[in-house]
């Protein structure tokens, strides 16, 4: 009889062993476990708003010219040129100075008629619009490298994860749990 006592006595040994060794293990593998955030890179957008921007300039603009052969200018510089012309040399002299006078005048009185018509300029306002491009540079998620079990992996997030950790549960990080630290 006392071979089966120590026997069994043994074997309950054994099995109290056996049991809290599985204990411990499982207790170990049951607790909390956590991936460290190895990086978090921003997704930077950039977007184009055009725009229209408008701005008053001053304009000035040459008055229509109502005598485009300058025959004025022309005419009253050949009679100038001719009066001039004619008080030097004598006879057929005289002839060829109010010719000459009024040749020389009739071209000085052109030019200075096509001065005065390119001086005669007025002034306006006007608006003048351009179409600008605005841009903007949003972060619209986080690029999330973390390391579990000696492996680094890579999520993309909406919001950046706080602290350097994230709590894992059945090998999937729980990126909105509070508990992380």
């Amino acid at each position: 009889m006392k071979k089966p006592i120590i026997v069994g006595g043994i074997i309950a040994a054994l099995g109290i062993a056996g049991g809290v060794a599985v204990g411990a293990y499982q207790s170990s593998e049951s607790g909390p476990r956590y991936a460290d955030i190895v990086s978090v890179d921003p997704i930077v957008q950039t977007s184009n708003s055009p725009r229209e921007v408008c701005k008053d300039v001053t304009v000035t603009h040459q008055r229509p010219v109502k005598d485009d052969h300058r025959i004025a200018g022309t005419a009253i510089g050949a009679i100038v040129g001719g009066v001039v012309g004619n008080q030097f040399g004598g006879g057929s002299g005289k002839k060829i100075m109010t010719a000459a006078g009024a040749v020389g005048g009739g071209v000085a009185g052109n030019q200075v008629q096509q001065q005065m018509q390119q001086g005669d300029t007025y002034q306006t306002t006007e608006k003048r619009c351009s179409t600008v491009n605005d841009s903007k540079e949003e972060t619209v998620g986080y690029d999330v490298r973390y390391r579990y079990d000696g492996e680094v992996h890579e999520a993309k997030l909406d919001d950046k994860p706080e602290g350097d950790r994230v709590l894992m549960r059945d090998g999937a990080p729980q990126w909105q749990d509070d508990s992380q630290s």
